[in-house]
């Protein structure tokens, strides 16, 4: 019995041994997991592109580098084009959801609005972009604008609320103005050209700066949503 009893406490350490051994190696792995980079591709049009910037001013570049200061450990995917409309990124969603992207800012709407089309549409577009999002099982931040009346209340009303109800639809963090840094404090138009470039409709390297600080707070959120 003794050297059955024995033989019982060598198996038992033996045993204990090997689940701390997998207990040790889920650990790691699951460290080496949350480690891992995270990849958000920014959709969007000029904004997004950083046009009229020197390489590193933009959006992107600026954004990525705030959250690394922040100690996240992520790359931000420049998927902005100039010019594009909400049907253009609806048109790049699909090449832009590369396996290695895990999150997405959608920022797309201004160019729909500077042509007036048709909110529904610019809504319809957007729709499908988020649902190729939520196929493709990634995070996503969806970025808003507010607009003038320069078509009427009715078109800044319909055209501002498409992306409150979308947000909602699909369940998603909402940032409902791309420019709302630079509007902070009910500051003048003449205030806010300050941060523009000469065209009056582009974001400065100083305007950049003001947006990628506002809105960075909501991008760690979605990479904590990421690392969940």
């Amino acid at each position: 019995m003794g050297a059955a009893f024995g033989r019982g406490v060598r198996t038992g350490y033996g045993a204990m041994r090997v689940l701390r051994n997998l207990s040790g190696a889920v650990l790691l792995t699951m460290t080496a997991a949350h480690a891992e980079t995270v990849t958000i591709a920014a959709l969007g049009d000029s904004l997004t592109a950083g046009y009229g910037l020197d390489q590193g001013q933009g959006f992107a570049p600026q954004l990525e580098q705030w959250l690394r200061d922040q100690g996240a450990d992520v790359t931000i995917v420049n998927a902005g084009v100039s010019g594009d409309t909400t049907a253009g990124g609806l048109s790049r969603v699909e090449w832009t959801l590369t396996p290695e992207v895990d999150g997405l800012i959608i920022a797309l709407g201004g160019n729909d609005y500077l042509r007036g089309l048709d909110p529904s549409v610019s809504r319809a577009n957007l729709d499908a972009i988020l649902a190729a999002g939520q196929e493709a099982g990634v995070e996503m931040l969806l970025v808003g604008l507010a607009v003038g009346t320069n078509y009427g209340p009715a078109f800044k009303r319909d055209f501002e609320a498409m992306y409150v109800e979308l947000a909602e639809q699909y369940d998603i963090a909402l940032y409902p103005d791309m420019f709302a840094a630079l509007r902070a404090g009910g500051e003048t138009q003449e205030a806010v050209r300050r941060f523009m470039q000469a065209d009056g409709i582009h974001p400065g390297a100083d305007g950049v700066e003001a947006i990628v600080a506002d809105i960075g707070p909501v991008v760690l959120d979605l990479i904590e949503d990421i690392r969940e």
